[in-house]
């Protein structure tokens, strides 16, 4: 008697598959390296011009559209300067932000806030970012500025530069 295996689902395995959400944002300076970063009126701390990915939308589009969408600015995101992983708390979980270079900005007037996410805006000097955004925000875009100067991709994994890992020999 022959065991025949049991039908495979392919559905179901996608479905089962485990979730993480994206978020894509960019690193915009002032003539100074100033970092911008933007005061939501949802919560408390501020973020950089960014936000989630949507259901088919590349992480890149997703940067534009936001910018464009919570500033008002047409930028077309440079290179990817920073891939972090991060495993937050439930109800958070997985995720992976893309940080990408959005350029320098040398009129911050032609930002238009969109009024209904963003209070207000301001540029501030990367040691002076942990005053006003979250350690791990603070961290990646000290991060960013760094791969933007030495033409690099930083992978992070929970704030963890793995960058210079990838120097290593692999081992199995």
């Amino acid at each position: 008697m022959r065991n025949e295996p049991a039908a495979f689902d392919l559905n179901a395995f996608y479905r089962d598959l485990p979730r993480r959400y994206l978020g894509a944002g960019a690193l915009i300076t002032d003539a100074d390296d100033r970092i911008l970063v933007v005061e939501p009126t949802y919560k408390e701390t501020w973020e950089i011009p960014g936000g989630l990915v949507d259901a088919d939308e590349a992480p890149h589009m997703a940067c534009a559209r936001e910018l464009r969408e919570e500033l008002g600015l047409t930028i077309v995101p440079g290179r990817l300067l920073v891939m972090d992983h991060q495993t937050l708390p439930p109800p958070r979980g997985d995720s992976i932000m893309f940080v990408y270079d959005g350029g320098v900005l040398a009129d911050p007037s032609a930002i238009v806030l969109q009024a209904s996410e963003l209070r207000s805006f301001r540029f501030l000097p990367a040691g002076e970012l942990g005053s006003v955004v979250n350690s791990r925000l603070a961290s990646r875009m000290t991060a960013a500025l760094r791969a933007r100067r030495e033409g690099i991709l930083i992978e992070r994994n929970n704030g963890e530069d793995l960058t210079d890992r990838a120097e290593e020999e692999p081992t199995a």
